[in-house]
């Protein structure tokens, strides 16, 4: 007789065997680590591991890899990490974390789960009635404080194309000096794309 059981099936079991009186808030700790937890390609130095994880699929939902690297192949969750201990005043900073937890909680009152959980359909539509929220709020206001989801877009936007697959893969990038090439057609200048330098 096979021996091995599913978690769910143990769950189920034990709720059987104690008369059903695990609380739902122990099953919801133990169903969540059923989960696969998104792999962090950075150690964060600034943020904790659970922060790093939503910074870097709201990263690389802002920035997704397609044909060219998306925010996490180009580094730009450590990007993050990096200027805010290194750069940002501690009151910026403060700011910051308590942004990225408002999110958190936002999405888990909308979606009843983590960000970083969520399907990317789900995180893209999230963090777009975010952006738009903000956008309004901006507008309306422009003297109140920058939100949150701004200051990580821009925070990402900055990440990824001053990264080296950001400038050389998506921007047209050539070395400084270059050379001086006078009236020549745009396919010769790159093609539309925009000057990384």
């Amino acid at each position: 007789m096979n021996q091995l059981m599913d978690r769910r099936e143990a769950l189920r079991k034990t709720a059987l065997l104690m008369g059903a009186a695990v609380s739902a808030t122990a099953l919801a700790g133990i169903m969540q680590g059923c989960k696969a937890m998104p792999e962090l390609t950075y150690t964060p130095s600034f943020f904790t591991e659970d922060q790093a994880r939503v910074i870097s699929e709201l990263a690389q939902t802002i920035i997704p890899k397609t044909d060219t690297p998306g925010a996490k192949e180009a580094g730009v969750p450590g990007f993050i990490d990096q200027i805010l201990k290194e750069c940002y005043k501690k009151e910026d900073q403060d700011k910051f974390i308590t942004g990225l937890t408002e999110f958190e909680a936002a999405a888990k009152a909308a979606h009843g789960d983590s960000f970083i959980y969520l399907d990317p359909e789900k995180q893209l539509a999230f963090v777009k009635a975010q952006n738009e929220a903000a956008v309004n709020a901006v507008k309306a206001d422009p003297s109140q404080p920058r939100p949150f989801i701004l200051s990580a877009k821009e925070l990402t936007l900055l990440g990824f194309f001053t990264s080296e697959p950001g400038a050389t893969q998506v921007l047209q990038y050539e070395a400084v000096p270059g050379s001086y090439k006078g009236c020549i057609p745009l396919t010769e200048a790159g093609n539309g794309k925009t000057w990384a330098s």
